[in-house]
């Protein structure tokens, strides 16, 4: 995506919310037109597109780093693409899962941790019979993870990076988890990424990445309905 734009990043949760609230019930053109932007037709030549546009107009400034994407708010950005019956579409990715790293790791110090401690949702329309520019965002929603919430999160966080630490990778599938699993991230099985087999030994395996279950993200929506 061309930035034409650079909008600056708000200085409050209430600036953040202000502006997303700028963007319910507007279509992705609405707000493409209002950056100077060319909607494309479809994703699947510009995957993750809609999500820019998002943090664009919103005023993120982490990009791709391990930090929350509002970094002097501490507020991590989701879309969420939503069926037309108004459930989450697909799986949230948070982060990659460092394979080399586990030395000392803990759940606060997490980038899992850092993503969800305070989370700004954004459904976005994604049903396929709606042309991508016509589909609308929804009203978006300032969410941190409750005490109960948290203590699922980390219990998954932490089975899963046990079994990391010991070079069991074999056991980690996407079955593994309640709230949080873990997937393959990457764009064909060619990339490969570090890690280290149970005998400490350097190998190379497919990336993977943090995702959140559908069947937890729906049920933040449900709350507030």
């Amino acid at each position: 995506m061309n930035k034409k734009l650079i909008i600056p990043s708000p200085k409050s949760e209430q600036e953040l919310l202000t502006r997303a609230d700028q963007l319910a019930g507007k279509t992705i053109n609405n707000i493409a037109l209002s950056l100077d932007l060319i909607v494309p037709e479809n994703q699947n030549h510009h995957k993750g597109w809609t999500g820019n546009l998002a943090e664009l107009f919103l005023g993120a400034t982490a990009s791709n780093r391990s930090e929350p994407d509002f970094q002097k708010i501490g507020v991590e950005l989701k879309t969420i693409p939503m069926t037309k019956h108004g459930i989450p579409k697909e799986s949230t990715y948070v982060c990659t899962l460092n394979l080399t790293e586990t030395a000392g790791a803990s759940w606060h110090t997490s980038s899992v941790y850092k993503k969800l401690k305070r989370v700004l949702w954004l459904p976005i329309e994604s049903n396929p019979a709606i042309p991508l520019k016509d589909r609308r965002f929804g009203s978006a929603i300032l969410w941190s993870p409750d005490k109960n919430q948290e203590k699922i999160l980390k219990n998954d966080w932490e089975e899963i990076m046990e079994l990391v630490s010991t070079g069991d990778l074999d056991m980690i599938s996407s079955s593994l988890g309640t709230y949080l699993q873990i997937r393959p991230k990457a764009a064909n099985a060619r990339s490969l990424g570090k890690s280290f087999s149970r005998e400490g030994r350097a190998t190379t395996t497919l990336p993977r990445g943090f995702y959140l279950r559908t069947s937890f993200t729906k049920t933040l929506f449900e709350s507030e309905g």
